[in-house]
């Protein structure tokens, strides 16, 4: 049997037909998760920041951001950024599922002054996305790079949109925490609480140099950091 499943793995994680009935079970599972959750007083509304702030930037970390599909307000055009890796594939079809739109490209890392170029073009498009006002979706920080450090992709995104950057974060006092996984990703368990944190608006200026974009880039770990810490303590007071 071990023989037989290493030789049916990798074909199998080819597969179109494979991977579209795996996004298809993970949206489901994902919808039955937020509706069995019940909402954790405090938690945001949503809806407000959208009326609010729309178009913006909505950034989340690496391994907290499962259940945002799910829980990202139908009616609302959102046009989400996933890297080119086999591993995004699979997260991509799923927010496909939920109706986001899906842009293929990676942020900057700390340190240096751009995006990659597939990673360039890919902010181009979403800044598109922005000026024709819809909201776009942005993982903060590096895959496999450094978990809850934001790069400057998202930065960069905000300075030449004009638009702002939304801190959120999203917890549910029912959840299995991959501790060995490199971002320690929170899978969502259903028939608990759920909060949703939202941090006040960040702008980058257009003319920011070196030095003002890493300090916006501080600027929005710190405010991540804050709003992963709210959301939590929203849902485990719970317990």
């Amino acid at each position: 049997m071990k023989r037989f499943w290493k030789k049916v793995r990798q074909p199998l994680a080819d597969s179109v037909l494979v991977k579209n009935l795996l996004a298809t079970l993970i949206s489901w599972l994902l919808r039955l998760v937020s509706s069995t959750n019940t909402v954790a007083p405090g938690s945001d509304d949503p809806y407000v920041t959208i009326a609010k702030s729309s178009p913006m930037i909505v950034t989340l970390w690496h391994g907290q951001h499962l259940l945002a599909p799910a829980v990202y307000p139908r009616g609302n055009r959102v046009v989400a950024m996933f890297s080119r890796s086999a591993d995004a594939e699979l997260n991509a079809l799923v927010a496909e599922k939920f109706g986001f739109g899906i842009v293929r490209g990676s942020g900057g890392r700390p340190g240096t002054s751009k995006a990659d170029k597939g990673g360039a073009r890919a902010l181009i498009a979403l800044k598109r996305f922005l000026d024709g006002g819809d909201n776009v979706a942005m993982i903060a920080d590096i895959p496999h790079g450094t978990p809850r450090e934001a790069g400057l992709g998202v930065i960069t995104l905000a300075r030449i949109s004009g638009r702002p950057i939304m801190p959120v974060a999203i917890a549910t006092s029912r959840r299995k925490v991959l501790e060995k996984s490199w971002d320690k990703t929170a899978i969502n368990l259903p028939f608990g609480q759920r909060a949703i944190a939202i941090g006040a608006p960040i702008f980058v200026a257009p003319d920011a140099d070196a030095d003002a974009m890493e300090t916006k880039r501080l600027e929005v770990t710190a405010a991540l950091n804050a709003a992963t810490a709210r959301a939590y303590n929203l849902v485990d007071g719970a317990r």
